[in-house]
């Protein structure tokens, strides 16, 4: 379940809750915060979202400072297209489980 990200469906019901988007910076974990550089803080700045251009990009292959890049990228170029093509590009993801544990 875990590699095909299967345990995350009931967050579905952050979304509907509108705690959450469907495409959007991964959720923080709360020991990760303590970490946090002054930089990495700018993905704090939406919503977290179910699936996102990290998710789709490798996952846990991709290095924590890549992950955050990418999140402040699609904050600063999104659109709706962007959201399509990432919704889409999560689909095989999830199928094959790519950059899952």
């Amino acid at each position: 379940m875990r590699k095909t990200s299967l345990d995350e469906l009931p967050q579905i019901i952050n979304v509907l809750r509108g705690e959450m988007t469907v495409v959007g910076p991964r959720p923080p974990l709360a020991y990760e915060l303590d970490h946090y550089k002054e930089w990495h803080k700018g993905r704090l700045a939406t919503k977290p979202g179910l699936t996102g251009l990290w998710q789709v990009s490798g996952r846990s292959t991709v290095p924590f400072d890549e992950m955050v890049m990418l999140d402040l990228y699609y904050m600063e170029n999104w659109s709706l297209m962007l959201d399509l093509k990432i919704m889409l590009r999560t689909i095989p993801v999830m199928l094959f489980g790519y950059g899952g544990y």
